[in-house]
Order: C-alpha cells, then structure tokens, then sequence
C-alpha cells in the first residue's frame, strides 16, 4: 500500500567505525602514548559498527540471563544460562584484551589502549562490561599473595574465553561479592563469616549471604568476610581444584536481580555455606586488601558513561542529520543544533577526562601521577557517571517517539547510565571518599592543582571558576566534619569542572573548550543541555562530533 511507504526516516546506523570517526578518542590515544594500539583500535572500531555486532548487543538484552539453580534429576548447579550472542559479545572483548591487556603487557599507554578498547564495545553492548571490568580490577589484589597468583595470574591474562564452569580452564575470570543486605556500602558491617578450615592449606570456610553477587558465572570472586581479626579478603573460587566429580565450590545462587538496566549481565543473591576461600593480605585488613580492585573498577565506571555519552551523541546526530521537520533537516534548526552540540562538548569533556585518567594507572606513572589519579579518580566517578542519565535522556528526546522504544537503543542506554552512578560508590560515598583525601593524601591536593593549573591563562572565566575553587578548598579544610559533609558534593563538582575545563582548554579545538567554559563555568551557564551562550561555534563542535 502506498501508504506504508517509508520515507524521511534515518538508515540503520551500521557499518560505522566508531573508532574512526570518534575524534575526540582516536587524539586521545595518540596523545597518551598509545598510537602503537592504533591497528588493533581501528579494528575493534569496524567491529562493533557492524551489523551483526549491534544484532548481538540487542539480543543479549531481549533473551535475557536464566538462573538454572538445579539439573534434571534434582541437583544443584546453580549456574545462569546466557544466550548465545551474550557469549559472542564477551568473546571477542576478551579476545582483543578489553579486560587485562593492560597488565599482560605493561608499557607507556596500556592503560590508555585498553581504556578505549573497552569504550567502544562497551558503548554499543554495555552490560558484558561488568565481569571484564572486575576481572581487570582483581589483578592487582590477586598479585598480593604470590601463591595464588602464580595459580591465577595466567588465567586472569589469558585472552580465550570459557563460559563453561570445569576445573583445569586455562582462562578466567572474576567477579566480587563484597555488600550484604544490612550493610551496602558500609562494609564492615558485613556478618558473613570466615574460619580457618584447618586443613593446613591457609584456606578458610565462608558462610553468610551476600546481597549483590554480579557476574555468578565468574571464576573467581573476591569476597569480604569477617574473621576474628575483623573484615578481611578471600578469594573464593567457583570450582575447587583437584576434587573430581565433587568440584563444585558452595555457591548457592538465590535469585537474579530484576534489574533497571544492565539486563545482559547477570546480578545475583548468593549463599556460600562452608564455602572455600583462601585469605588474600592481612586478616582484618580486608577493606585495605581490596581497595585497589574498589579504585579500579571506579575508573572503568568513568569509562562505561564516557562510553555511553558517546553512543548517545551518536546516535542523536544521526537521526538528526537524516530527519526533517517544518521544511529542513533538524541539525539545521538552530535550537536542535544547540542541543546535539551541548551534548558534544559533555561527551568529548568525559572522554579527556577517562583517557588522561588511563595514562596516570599505566606502570610508569611517577610518584605526583599516583597522588593525581588518588583524587581524580574519585572527582571524575562522582561528576561523570551523575551526568550520564541525564544526557542519554535529552539524546532520547532528540529521536523523538523512535528514541522512546526499545527497537532503537537510547533507551536501552537511559535504563544503563545510572548503574554506573551507583556502583563502587554512590553519589555521597564518592563525595565522602573525596573529603578524606582531602584531609589525609594533602599531595593528592597538590598533585591535582598542579595538572588543573596547567590551562591557567587560556581563559579568564576559567581563572576565575579555579580561584574560587581554591579558596572553597580552603573553606571546607576549615569547616567541622558535619558542615564538610554537607558542602562535599558542590565542591566536588567544582573540582570536576575544574578538571574537565582545563583538559579541554589544553587539548580540543578552542571552539570545543571555550564553548565548554562559557556554558559550564561562565556567568552564561544553563541548567540543562541546549542553553548554550550566545556566539557559541555549534557547527564546529558538530562537525568534529
């Protein structure tokens, strides 16, 4: 019928290289020392642009993960049954060292090729991120007993991927159990329990419930637990080694969680019940022990919402050079150009952030680099992944009715973002975190206003957001413990701001960083995304978006 004709609707968005054509990402990895990872970037890029690719993305989160808790004659698996294309989505992650390419090969910018190596698959399948992202976390707290690291180490670099649960895999990887029910992120109110198994292997047995286990098809998971010595690490394996047909650790899975977002990867409620685990770092030293895997999977927080800005923005610049209304395409009309420009500027300001936060993790990174990425990593979480919702939101509006259905994919993104606000650290948590490096880590301070000074003089409205800042440190070193509290998110949104502006000022193109400054620092400055000043060069920002 001629009726059902289509017509002034956008192609499919397929067959995109979404390494290519993402400026902002590929400079990145140039400037931070990565330009060797380039081959394999542009590879990676192809890929996930793919027809296929985006078919798999989408069907992993349609069919999604099955909790099997027994077998047909009535024993206890407890496994999850993923769909096929949730496999071949991991696969090929794993395969291309999304997860600890970084620490397999530890040289100038690793960190950085393996940071936008995980943003471009993450950005068009988000929810496999989860276990690549706490098994490259776990590395560096798996290293700290030598005994299980030669066990582990291996598995963890391997790129093969083993979705089945044997004993003797040549691959792995991790996931972690650390917030009860009573607890979340109060830790050490955690009540599951770890004795020594007095089998005169250093082991323990675990027993106690956790609340948000992700990833139960893991490996390995690291687990905190309280011993007589207090709240320690173990490390907690899914299959025990040597044990023939009874090699199935304890790991009962209660129930998946019906989650908002994230519906590929499975999250779980587990009971461990003598369970096995062998204690990694000193007893009652448990929170210390497992920091590093806390800080880690932080930073890959920042890249996921970088990740999903980036889709976003995509995604809303295609429809919106495709799409016509009142008698012109829509990135025409000033007010939706203004839009998907604003979009831009938060997408590119996020993706700076993430890369120059990768190159201060590689192996190399000097004693100031440490005490730089302690406070960044933390301002960056709070700032970048809170923004996430609220711009895949306004990408959502900018598809109109097509962008609220689940047939395109900014919805699937919208149900995404917040998970990334929430996970290791909630807003308060990481606004807290920041005031004790504030008060404890005062070369973390340092280190911080060093690199943000470095735009000093490129701007005078930046300038003067920086010294006021400044003297908001100065105000909240001053206050008592309650009044901080109260004032930590607002300075750790200027502290971002801070940050954001002059890596910008520094490295885009001054259409790109003044239009950044003027609508984010300036007296100009808009509540929400399209109230750009007046003057801004929105077709410059576009074209390199």
């Amino acid at each position: 019928m001629a009726t059902h004709d289509v017509f002034n609707q956008a192609p499919p968005r397929v067959d995109v290289d979404e390494f290519g054509s993402n400026t902002a990402l590929r400079e990145g990895v140039e400037r931070y020392e990565a330009a060797w990872a380039l081959p394999a970037l542009e590879r990676v890029g192809r890929y996930v642009g793919t027809a296929e690719f985006q078919h798999d993305a989408e069907r992993a989160n349609v069919r999604e993960p099955r909790l099997v808790s027994h077998d047909r004659h009535g024993h206890r698996v407890d496994e999850v049954e993923y769909d096929e294309s949730y496999h071949r989505v991991i696969r090929a992650a794993v395969a291309e060292g999304a997860h600890t390419s970084a620490w397999a090969d530890p040289r100038p910018g690793a960190n950085v090729a393996r940071a936008a190596t995980f943003m471009l698959f993450a950005q068009i399948e988000p929810g496999h991120a989860c276990p690549v992202s706490m098994t490259h976390a776990a590395v560096p707290v798996v290293a700290q007993n030598s005994t299980l690291a030669a066990e582990w180490m291996p598995r963890l670099l391997s790129r093969e991927y083993d979705p089945t649960l044997h004993p003797g895999k040549s691959s792995a990887l991790f996931g972690m159990a650390m917030t009860e029910k009573q607890g979340g992120s109060d830790v050490r109110a955690n009540t599951t329990r770890a004795v020594a198994s007095g089998e005169g292997d250093g082991s323990y047995r675990l027993t106690g419930h956790k609340w948000f286990c992700s990833a139960p098809m893991s490996d390995g998971f690291l687990v905190l637990a309280q011993t007589a010595a207090g709240l320690s690490c173990f490390l907690v394996p899914r299959m025990l080694e040597g044990r023939g047909d009874d090699a199935r650790n304890p790991f009962r899975i209660e129930r998946l969680k019906d989650k908002l977002g994230n519906r590929a990867n499975a999250s779980s409620e587990i009971e461990l019940d003598d369970t096995a685990g062998h204690l990694i770092g000193e007893e009652g030293r448990g929170v210390r022990t497992i920091i590093e895997m806390v800080a880690r999977t932080r930073l890959d927080c920042i890249y996921g919402t970088a990740a999903g800005m980036r889709q976003a923005t995509a995604e809303a610049l295609w429809h919106v050079r495709h799409r016509a209304a009142f008698g012109a395409l829509l990135i025409d009309q000033p007010a939706m150009t203004a839009v998907v420009a604003d979009l831009a500027l938060e997408t590119e300001a996020a993706t700076a952030t993430a890369l120059r936060l990768a190159r201060a993790h590689d192996a190399d990174a000097s004693d100031t680099e440490l005490a730089f990425r302690r406070l960044a990593t933390a301002v960056a979480k709070y700032w970048i992944c809170k923004r996430g919702p609220n711009h895949a939101y306004e990408a959502l509006e900018c598809l109109g009715g097509n962008g609220y259905t689940e047939a395109f994919p900014l919805a699937r993104r919208y149900r995404e973002q917040p998970v990334l606000a929430v996970w290791e650290g909630s807003g308060n948590v990481i606004a807290l975190d920041v005031l004790r490096a504030l008060a404890r880590e005062p070369q973390s301070v340092e280190a911080f206003d060093a690199e943000v000074a470095l735009a000093v003089g490129e701007h005078p409205e930046f300038d003067a957001h920086l010294a006021a800042t400044r003297r908001r440190l100065a105000e909240v070193a001053a206050m008592g413990e309650a009044e901080a509290a109260a004032s930590a998110r607002s300075l750790v949104a200027n502290l971002a701001l801070s940050l954001q502006a002059s890596l910008l000022l520094r490295t885009a193109p001054a259409a790109v960083s003044h239009a950044f400054v003027a609508s984010r620092l300036g007296a100009a400055r808009g509540q929400l995304y399209g109230e750009l000043p007046r003057g801004t060069d929105v077709a410059a920002i576009v074209a390199r978006s």
